[in-house]
């Protein structure tokens, strides 16, 4: 039996050893975008504290970004942090994902955030070999190279658990551990021993991550894990639409439906001016039902609170947007299971669900995934030059 699983660890190996490669030091990379870009950028994402100062308003920091900016860009959003030495983040309507670092203090502009190139491109690296799909959710030749790959690395590592397993108490320790002594004997523990340390969490980041490379393989594993097979698409939409790279749609909409509840035309909606002044009640109202939160993002229609949680917990407010009267708070609990799905699988895929330490366990899996094809490959050829100088031997004696 032992035999086939060789077979099938090798023969998958070899050919897609590099792109397995290539993924798993990309994931790597990825792994710390988010601290390397606050470490590059402290100003961005850090203020100063004054003594006994409270930060301002929200209807007083929409006055005075709209006094800092061009009169072309509409404030849309505004997200609130709990935490008192970390900026607000200001959206607008024509500037899409970007957002603004605000001193929530002074109501200063710190500058625009936005990812370094060089995570861009590793993300495209990650994702789809350099080889993006023209929008979301097509295919493409470098997303499909991907999948394959990783649903090869997903029998890839389980038959070289299952080659891993020792016949005797000492064959046991030896595979458990990385020998120094010997050159030749390092890079085969290197490859054995380490790859069984990382082969759990390889597994969970593969798993995981065939959601975003195949849909059958998503609504699959959605289904698996609670989600209505029928809905998993819907409720896919609604998810898309509740990120922040919607924030647009999601406010153009909020206008269309006050338009209609007043004079019906569009244009008359999109010509009123909102009253920023409401965000201040909505905001007084939420720190009173929601005593430990994340961040609050306020938006026309609706206000998000994140909780101090690492699984992307989110409870959804609505609010009358003339009164600012509360309407009703959704919250994470209540969601249907399928609409955490997306959460769960992005935290659990990321590292990003245990903190910092699960990040580090993360990075250095994804390292050792890097290492196990390069090292497989040495061995294999060390192996094949030593059937071929045993069998010269062999020929010249004769």
């Amino acid at each position: 039996m032992k035999k086939i699983f060789a077979k099938i660890h090798l023969w998958l190996s070899v050919p897609l050893g590099l792109v397995i490669t290539v993924v798993c030091l990309s994931g790597a990379v990825l792994v710390f975008e988010g601290e390397i870009t606050r470490a590059l950028h402290p100003e961005l994402y850090r203020v100063a504290v004054p003594a006994d100062v409270r930060p301002l308003r929200p209807s007083q920091l929409a006055d005075r970004i709209g006094g800092q900016m061009p009169d072309s860009l509409h404030l849309v959003s505004l997200q609130l942090s709990a935490r008192s030495d970390e900026p607000c983040m200001a959206a607008f309507r024509e500037t899409g994902r970007r957002q603004l670092s605000v001193d929530p203090y002074t109501g200063a502009v710190n500058g625009w955030i936005e990812s370094p190139a060089f995570f861009g491109t590793v993300r495209k690296l990650h994702r789809w070999l350099l080889d993006p799909p023209p929008s979301k959710g097509e295919k493409s030749v470098g997303k499909a190279i991907v999948g394959v790959s990783t649903l090869a690395l997903v029998l890839i590592l389980v038959s070289g658990l299952i080659l891993w397993i020792p016949r005797s108490r000492k064959a046991l320790r030896n595979r458990l551990k990385v020998s120094y002594s010997d050159g030749r004997r390092f890079w085969h523990d290197c490859h054995v021993s380490l790859g069984f340390y990382a082969t759990l969490l390889l597994l969970v980041m593969a798993l995981t991550g065939l959601t975003w490379s195949f849909g059958w393989y998503r609504t699959a594993a959605y289904a698996l894990f609670g989600g209505s097979q029928q809905t998993v698409a819907a409720q896919g939409n609604t998810l898309r639409k509740a990120d922040s790279d919607s924030r647009q749609s999601r406010e153009r909409s909020g206008e269309r439906n006050t338009g209609r509840e007043h004079d019906g035309t569009q244009a008359e909606t999109e010509a009123r001016p909102f009253d920023y002044a409401v965000w201040d009640d909505v905001l007084g109202q939420l720190t009173t039902h929601c005593t430990a939160y994340k961040t609050i993002t306020l938006t026309r229609t609706e206000a998000q609170v994140a909780r101090q949680s690492a699984m992307r917990r989110i409870d959804r407010a609505t609010f009358d947007p003339r009164s600012g009267r509360l309407a009703e708070i959704a919250r994470y609990e209540e969601t249907p299971r399928q609409q955490r799905l997306r959460g769960w699988f992005y935290a659990l895929h990321t590292g990003t669900w245990g903190g910092i330490w699960t990040k580090i366990l993360y990075f250095l899996a994804a390292l050792i995934g890097a290492s196990l094809p390069l090292t497989g490959y040495w061995l294999w050829w060390r192996r094949r030059t030593k059937k071929r100088k045993t069998h010269l031997a062999a020929v010249s004696r004769c």
